[in-house]
């Protein structure tokens, strides 16, 4: 087998959830040395802002139905650009580890020899309720909390997500990506024997400065977002910490 040599190294970086002051340090510098940056939809223009001005730029955002590259060939992107460039950035929305497919990136780089490193990211799932108001956990309210994701892909390694577990095992479920397949959720959730008036949140755009919320319950959270429009992106969290942010009436960013 022909040995490839790569000069440079593939960070797997997470832009956080959208304010730019959430950004890592460590990202941030690793932007301003970037030779090649290789970015996701839905990092903000701010942190995009922030790379190298002389770095390579390439979009290879998925949003639903509109794909600028497919995972196999950002992969091998990847691959192409650590042979030549010394600082390649893989840039990624929210955490790469938490349904950012970093950890396929990261074994697809390291089985072609290519070194790489994974930089956390403020994943959305905690930053975005963060800013509606809403911990995740409170001793008050919810002493466990599950993160899910609200679509999955086909062909993985199991058939499909066991709600009636995560209804019964977990006082606070935060569901990515989860608007477009939100009916069916709540569906098992009630079918699995979740209350009907179990508080919902909606945060669309979480910590960016558009960030917009939708309250309602199991019961009547569809019924909101077709009247309202309500659209992806958006992070979704139930249970009774919701109230928290009723109840305290606390200073939210709108």
């Amino acid at each position: 087998m022909k040995h490839i040599k790569f000069v440079g190294k593939v960070y797997l970086v997470g832009a956080g959830p959208g304010d730019p002051g959430l950004m890592t340090l460590k990202g941030k510098v690793l932007l301003e040395q970037a030779e090649v940056v290789i970015y996701d939809a839905l990092v903000s223009p701010t942190i995009l802002g922030m790379i190298n001005p002389l770095a390579e730029k390439i979009n290879a955002g998925k949003r639903r139905g509109r794909h600028s590259l497919e995972q196999i060939e950002t992969t091998q992107l990847l691959i192409e650009k650590a042979k030549t460039h010394a600082v390649v950035v893989r840039l990624k929305g929210g955490d790469p580890f938490v349904f950012g497919r970093g950890g396929e990136e990261l074994q697809d780089l390291m089985q072609a020899g290519v070194s790489v490193e994974v930089v956390p990211g403020v994943t959305s799932g905690i930053a975005a309720p963060a800013y509606a108001g809403i911990p995740v956990t409170h001793r008050d309210y919810s002493s466990s909390v599950t993160f899910v994701t609200g679509h999955e892909a086909a062909g993985k390694y199991r058939p499909e997500i066991n709600w009636e577990a995560i209804a019964h095992g977990s006082e606070t479920i935060v569901i990515y990506m989860g608007v477009h397949n939100l009916h069916n959720v709540i569906e098992e959730l009630i079918a699995a024997g979740r209350d009907l008036e179990t508080p919902v949140a909606l945060i669309q755009w979480g910590t960016r400065p558009e960030q917009k919320e939708l309250i309602g319950t199991l019961n009547n959270i569809v019924e909101k977002i077709e009247a309202t429009g309500f659209e992806a992106p958006a992070i979704a969290v139930i249970g009774n910490v919701v109230n928290f942010r009723t109840n305290t009436n606390p200073v939210i960013m709108e």
